[in-house]
């Protein structure tokens, strides 16, 4: 009776193996490494590792550098550019955005008639920060972020009734503070906009500024704080934000391709550049051999084509789901978005680099959206791409059509505008 268990034990662990073994067959695994696209340089464009490899293979502590000697005042973005565009950057003062948002008859109220909300005030914070020394601007239990390094320094600020509110329940005394967009891990900043309200009388703007300012001195630096509208939102109230991404090349060449992706071409004897322009034979193409560089004039091209449409990013976006039946949706208006050369200042490790600007304006920018954009349209450029390619990857339906995000590092905040956008103060044109 055993022997017979034991036989029909295994005829059934063979009968399993081969229906595995059909179903394989009729339904293979996928390879989701690269998306399949169907134009006539999908065999010249990098897969996902190897466009990942290509942009990380960069000298970014140059980058790093330069941000954090921004965020100290030693230099300026419109070093960048060896022009004096600091006096067209978007700095609003607190007059206009109070003529910007409408105040109706409540806040228009002697202050001493006021109640309940409308009885706090609130101040408007411009900083700068270093990206590379924080983990981000939300506040997380047991990292280092922005969020939770402003709260803690405005906790001195809170008022009593809150105090008393936050010791009842064992929590530390911290203020709160919203922001016009969070920046994720590395990303720089050299305009935020927060706001922080108390009901404290006595608060002076020079206390926040000078407070903040000694939270982390060299990696934080409270440019202004004003007192503003209490109807002012520093995301609802926003119109606009602009975004540069600082690509830097390697010893001043456009491009080269990590040391591994470059041994693998080395390995067939074949250096393809878009010098050459595309190769016919498509088995050699397949074989490995890429493109090794990019002109940052296609790029400009590339971007150029999302000016002035109203699109949804989806594809572009990471960390959100594709197609959203609640919460905001995708669609994006971008304002500007254009590239083009410049040089990095010497900093005091190093020499001058030559680098690839990227400056990217829109009313609102989903999750990685700017990073995702970058590094697909460098991909684009460097497969030879139609100008139109970025709009074509809008019907995508899958976001492996567009490239890995590319590194935090190279990218900055560098304003959020609460009037009309004016192309004037862009810094290439």
């Amino acid at each position: 009776m055993l022997a017979y268990a034991m036989s029909s034990s295994t005829r059934l662990g063979r009968i399993s193996t081969i229906l595995r073994m059909e179903t394989t067959e009729k339904n293979p695994r996928k390879d989701y490494f690269q998306y399949a696209h169907n134009d006539s340089c999908k065999f010249s464009r990098w897969t996902s590792k190897e466009c990942y490899q290509y942009m990380s293979a960069r000298p970014w502590q140059k980058v790093n550098d330069f941000y954090a000697e921004m965020v100290q005042g030693r230099v300026s973005l419109s070093d960048l550019f060896r022009k004096e565009l600091l006096q067209t950057c978007a700095v609003h003062d607190d007059t206009e955005i109070i003529e910007d948002i409408h105040e109706n008859d409540i806040d228009s109220a002697p202050a001493k008639d006021r109640t309940g909300r409308w009885a706090r005030v609130t101040f408007k914070v411009l900083l700068s920060y270093h990206g590379g020394s924080f983990q981000g601007w939300q506040k997380q239990p047991g990292l280092n972020t922005v969020q939770g390094i402003i709260e803690r320094s405005l906790g001195k600020f809170v008022d009593e009734k809150k105090t008393q509110l936050l010791n009842e329940k064992n929590l530390p005394i911290e203020g709160c503070v919203v922001v016009a967009g969070r920046t994720d891990k590395g990303v720089t900043a050299f305009q935020q906009v927060c706001s922080f309200y108390t009901w404290r009388k006595d608060v002076k703007p020079q206390d926040i500024k000078s407070t903040i300012n000694d939270a982390a001195p060299g990696k934080i630096n409270a440019i202004s704080v004003t007192e503003v509208s209490r109807e002012f939102h520093p995301n609802f109230s926003a119109k606009w934000r602009r975004y540069l991404y600082v690509f830097p090349f390697n010893d001043g060449k456009e491009a080269e391709l990590s040391s591994q992706v470059e041994k693998d071409l080395n390995e067939h004897d074949y250096a393809f550049t878009l010098d050459n322009g595309l190769h016919d034979d498509k088995d050699q193409i397949e074989a490995g051999n890429k493109p090794t560089r990019f002109e940052v004039s296609k790029v400009n091209q590339l971007l150029s084509q999302l000016e002035g449409k109203l699109l949804s990013y989806k594809m572009f976006a990471r960390d959100t789901k594709a197609s959203r039946n609640v919460g905001p949706p995708t669609e994006c208006f971008v304002f500007h978005a254009r590239a083009t050369e410049a040089i990095l200042p010497c900093t005091q490790a190093g020499s001058e680099t030559k680098i690839m600007c990227i400056e990217l304006v829109a009313n609102r920018f989903l999750r990685k959206m700017v990073r995702v954009l970058v590094a697909t349209a460098v991909r684009e450029a460097a497969a030879g791409a139609e100008e139109d390619a970025l709009l074509k990857l809008m019907d995508a339906t899958c976001r492996r059509a567009t490239a890995p995000p590319s590194p935090p590092d190279g990218l900055c905040l560098v304003d959020v505008g609460y009037t009309d956008f004016d192309k004037k103060i862009c810094f290439i044109s």
